[in-house]
This record gives structure tokens, sequence and C-alpha cells, in this order.
């Protein structure tokens, strides 16, 4: 790991990301990609040594109540954060001033800030996003071998339901001639059933690569599936969009199952619900006023 000072912290839509670079090993992972300009060793992982002071000033400033999200390109709750802590102190400072919170992990650590998460909850409203690609326990740690398994993801997602505290899943990627099948969709929706999930984030059955990721990719496929890239070359070239031959077959399993069990599908409803926020302690007082 290695320290820098950052010059800001929350993007323009109010998103952060408090650590760059990863250690999960994600043989898929978008964030290798070079367009994203990572001067550093992906695996050496940045931390920005002054984001809590930056956090503060930048929601001390702020006009109005928003949601603020953390982990589009790295996961907050990485290893390091048992050490450094700051996704705990960012989540402290969104509570004290009253903002709302949601965030995308693959790991259980997120527990370990549970009681934060239920207190942002009752005030303003935290959701927690985790990412589920493969039912298989054996096949999840092959690729995805640093962080917690599917039934481990599936056991917080439990958790959470239990305290109150609502849960998206992104069901993305799954993987072309590795994971794009019925008995590994049916799994993941199942669990996301039994969960109580709000809602599941997919843009299809497939992945995307792009030059730094693809070639991470490859020398995994060639490490753990062999003869496997050949088939993706031939079949994909080297294009970005990857989809699955299975995609109509399996969205309609999709599709069907999430009405079955009230689960919201539709990406950009779900978006709409992340990136809304909830005044609860406000809502409880006008509600008091009218009796």
């Amino acid at each position: 790991m290695h320290y820098i000072k950052a010059k800001s912290i929350l993007s323009a839509k109010n998103g952060m990301n408090l650590y760059r670079g990863c250690l999960h090993g994600c043989i898929y992972c978008d964030s290798r990609s070079t367009c994203y300009n990572m001067q550093h060793k992906f695996e050496d992982v940045e931390i920005k040594l002054n984001a809590i002071e930056l956090l503060e000033k930048a929601l001390k400033n702020k006009r109005k109540k928003c949601m603020i999200g953390m982990g589009s390109m790295t996961d907050p709750y990485i290893p390091l954060e048992n050490e450094i802590q700051n996704t705990r102190k960012a989540l402290e400072l969104i509570y004290k001033y009253g903002f709302g919170a949601t965030l995308i992990t693959k790991s259980s650590l997120v527990l370990k800030d549970l009681d934060i998460l239920k207190e942002i909850n009752k005030k303003t409203k935290c959701v927690i996003q985790i990412t589920l690609t493969t039912f298989n326990e054996k096949l999840c740690k092959i690729i995805e071998p640093n962080v917690s398994t599917t039934k481990e993801r599936f056991e917080v997602l439990k958790i959470l339901n239990q305290n109150n505290i609502p849960t998206v899943v992104w069901l993305t990627p799954i993987l072309p001639f590795i994971n794009d099948t019925d008995e590994n969709l049916i799994g993941i929706l199942n669990y996301c059933a039994q969960a109580k999930v709000y809602g599941i984030i997919c843009f299809g059955i497939g992945l995307t690569l792009r030059d730094g990721n693809r070639e991470y990719f490859y020398k995994n496929l060639d490490k753990y599936f062999p003869n496997l890239k050949e088939k993706y070359i031939k079949t994909y070239g080297n294009n970005y969009m990857l989809g699955s031959k299975n995609t109509k077959y399996l969205m309609n399993i999709f599709y069907k199952t999430c009405k079955q069990h009230n689960i919201i599908c539709d990406n950009n409803e779900i978006f709409k619900y992340l990136n809304t926020f909830e005044n609860k302690e406000a809502n409880g007082i006008q509600q008091l006023e009218l009796f």
C-alpha cells in the first residue's frame, strides 16, 4: 500500500473511493482497465491520506442533503479497512451531518459497521449493495479468490434484512462458457429471494473486457480453464461487450423469478431509489403533527 494526498474526495454525483486498487483478485475486474489511468500497480492499494478531512469539509459545505456513495471502483471493505478504518470514519461523518449512504461490496467485513449503518438508516436511508456472480462455492473461489464466498455474502444479506437495512444485488458479470447456466442463475436468485433483497441490477448475461482487464482475464483463463481463452477470442474477437449465447433464456428466468418474489429488476428504478435521499426524522415529525 502507499499514501497520497488527494485534492478532492466527492465526485459530481456524490460518490467516492477511499481506496484505489484492490487485492480481491476477481479475474474479471473492470477497474484494472487502462482507461482509468491508474499510475501504480493494481495490488499496491492507494490510500488517500486526507480523505476523511476532505469529506468532512465537503459535507459541511453541501447546501442540500443527498445520498453519498462508496465503492464504484474499489471495494470499501478491502482487508486494509480493518487497519485504516477510512470507511468506518466516513460512515460516522455521513451520520453526523445527516446524509444518506449506499455502498457496494463483496465482503462480510461490512457487518463490522452494522451499528453505524443502522443509525444512518434510522435517520435517513442506508442501502447496501452486494455483488453476486457465482452460486457454486468452488467456482466462486476461482473467479473471486480473495473475497467472501457467495454463501457468506448471502448470510450478510440476510443479517442486513433482519436489521431493516435495504439491500440491492448486482448480478454481474456472468461469464460466458463458465457460469452462464440456469443452475447458477437460479441458485443466486433463490438466495436473493430468501434474503428479501429490494432489487437486482442486471445488464444482461455476459461481461465487458477492455485493455488492461482483458489481459488479466485471459491470463486467469489459461491458469484455471485451459483452452477457453481461444474459444473467447474465436467467439468475441476484441469486442468490449461479450454477451452469452444463453442470454434470452436466462433473462426470461431472471424476470420471471423477480416478478414472482416482488424483487425490483428495472435498473432505472433501482438507481433512482439509490440516489433518492430520505429524511425519516422529518417525515416522522410531519406525521406526528398530523395527529
